[in-house]
């Protein structure tokens, strides 16, 4: 099985995000990880439901990522939820750190996935909370686009 078969292969997604929130911006950024979280990550046993970033003296962390233990990992096996550090340049901290700051913004990861070389990424976006109407409205559209694949099918 080759890297890019693997690649493609994991997209682990955060369904929730687009429902709840409205996405403003996304980036993509690494994650540090250890041995028994990429293999872990490689087996597709992660999930990013409750899962949010934070920004603490400088550095971008996901918090309360579910990460599976590794069933080989023995005593070196890593906790299922931790506290991990996100990989960007200084300037997009600094972009995501002022725009957390605003009223009504927060970041959240939407997708993990392992890249053509074998490192796991995951992206994150600048949402803004729905309200229970703009729910409604994507509810509405998600149908819509629905019956209109189906007309065209036929």
């Amino acid at each position: 099985m080759g890297k890019e078969k693997l690649g493609n292969q994991i997209q682990i997604k955060n369904k929730r995000a687009t429902f709840d929130y409205e996405l403003i911006e996304t980036f993509t950024a690494g994650i540090m990880l250890t041995g028994t979280e990429i293999k872990s990550i490689r087996l597709g046993k992660a999930g990013l439901v409750d899962t949010f970033c934070v920004v603490e003296r400088k550095e971008l962390w996901v918090r309360n990522m579910y990460i599976a233990e590794y069933f080989y990992g023995t005593y070196n096996n890593h906790p299922a939820r931790r506290d991990r550090k996100l990989l960007l340049n200084r300037k997009e901290i600094q972009r995501i750190e002022t725009a957390a700051k605003n009223s009504g913004f927060t970041i959240i990861p939407t997708r993990m996935f392992i890249n053509d070389r074998g490192l796991a990424k995951v992206v994150i976006a600048i949402a803004k909370g729905k309200r229970e109407y703009d729910k409604r409205e994507s509810i509405r559209e998600r149908d819509d686009k629905r019956e209109i694949d189906r007309a065209f099918k036929k």
